[in-house]
């Protein structure tokens, strides 16, 4: 089970790498190719469009050819992929490089997701946060080195780095044995060729265990996850484009703001997943959402670097545990599908993600700089909100299933 945590931590480090890439070099890409920024969003768009292919198809060809095989396949898309980018091939040609990309690390999030909550039942959120803090560090780490790629005018190089990394992780998958939990990672038919016809039906009558209440539960969170993945890719992806309209910083210099940005994101997870235990998951991101709500409604007031900066910091810290803590909230109130819930709101996520920075990338082109970072400060009210009836659902739930509250039987007969 470690070995299984560790590799996956070094995939989530890969995926946090790959995500933040194109933002990171995305100035000097459309200064390339004298491309707008509304164009460098329908870019970003096409990727996290494959990023939700992946997720949506990684079943099938989980079942096909086993987790492990179907995540080989994902990691060798995303080397391919990256490969391509570092080619700077013509402008037409970045749109099927970038569904490649988007979906090789969808898979690998969607999988690793899947395979983590499913198999810990006690301190699940630990061990979810342990692996967003690898997918911190790397979108921490990314940035940092097109910073220098692009103060050297090598910043096509960054694509290279994810290239490298991904073809490590592919090596460690391909070779590493996991004992009992390799079978896990095979293909599914062979199980369920093992376990006879009665297996087979009732898999067929769980197909879609979200009835009544359970579905209303899994829409609110799946549009919870699409306005949150939405609003963190965009920060991640415009952020610098942002700072340089809005104060006038040279691009290697705004390109450091999705660093400190994934600073924060990685010290605050390695704190969060102990404070949500603590604290129960309900309140730790209804909390966290009310003061992201507070920052993103402060940036555009900031006219300096360094309150900039600052408040850039804190959006990292703040934001930090929602999505993990968010993921594993929303399988404990949908208690029997753990193995479906994290899939469908990843992919909600790679909806926001594909959507969100679409509308900001518009934005950028046809508003103010300031109305653009209002326009995400809208986005966290609407999850604000989400919050909140997830909070008040979860409470009357345990009130409901609580003793105290049960009154006693009146006699045998009833």
């Amino acid at each position: 089970m470690k070995r299984l945590i560790w590799i996956g931590c070094l995939s989530y480090f890969l995926i946090g790498l790959a995500h933040v890439v194109l933002g990171s070099v995305l100035p000097v890409l459309l200064e390339h190719y004298d491309r707008e920024y509304s164009q460098g969003g329908t870019l970003i768009f096409t990727q996290f469009a494959g990023f939700l292919a992946g997720v949506l198809i990684s079943p099938l060809l989980n079942r096909r050819f086993g987790k492990r095989g179907g995540l080989l396949i994902a990691i060798s898309l995303l080397c391919a992929a990256e490969l391509a980018y570092l080619l700077l091939p013509p402008w037409e040609l970045l749109y099927p490089t970038a569904v490649c990309a988007g979906f090789g690390f969808g898979m690998i999030e969607a999988v690793i997701g899947t395979i983590i909550i499913a198999a810990i039942k006690e301190k699940t959120a630990v061990a979810m946060s342990r692996l967003e803090v690898f997918f911190g560090v790397g979108a921490m780490v990314m940035p940092l080195i097109a910073s220098g790629f692009i103060s050297q005018g090598w910043w096509r190089f960054s694509f290279l780095v994810i290239s490298l990394f991904s073809l490590v992780t592919l090596l460690l998958w391909s070779k590493s044995s996991f004992g009992e939990i390799d079978a896990e990672l095979r293909a599914d038919r062979k199980a369920a060729n093992v376990s006879g016809t009665d297996v087979n039906a009732a898999s067929h009558k769980k197909r879609f265990p979200y009835q009544g209440k359970s579905l209303g539960i899994l829409a609110l969170f799946m549009v919870f996850f699409f306005l949150y993945v939405g609003t963190e890719m965009s920060l991640a992806n415009f952020m610098p484009a942002i700072l340089i309209e809005k104060i006038g910083m040279k691009e290697a210099f705004a390109t450091l703001s999705v660093t400190c940005f994934w600073v924060a994101m990685s010290i605050g997870r390695i704190f969060s997943g102990t404070v949500a235990e603590r604290i129960h998951y309900r309140v730790y991101v209804l909390f966290s959402c009310a003061v992201t709500l507070v920052l993103l409604a402060v940036f555009p007031l900031t006219g300096a670097v360094w309150s900039a900066f600052a408040v850039i910091l804190l959006l990292g810290l703040f934001m930090s545990g929602i999505f993990s803590i968010a993921l594993v909230f929303a399988s404990k109130l949908l208690q029997g599908t753990e193995e479906s819930t994290p899939s469908i709101l990843i992919a909600s996520g790679g909806v926001g993600g594909a959507v969100l920075p679409l509308i900001i990338g518009w934005c950028m082109d046809h508003l103010q700089v300031n109305q653009t970072a209002w326009m995400l400060a809208l986005f966290t009210l609407f999850m604000v909100i989400l919050s909140l009836a997830a909070f008040f659902l979860q409470h009357k739930q345990l009130r409901l299933n609580d003793p105290k509250n049960t009154p006693l039987p009146t006699s045998n007969n009833g």
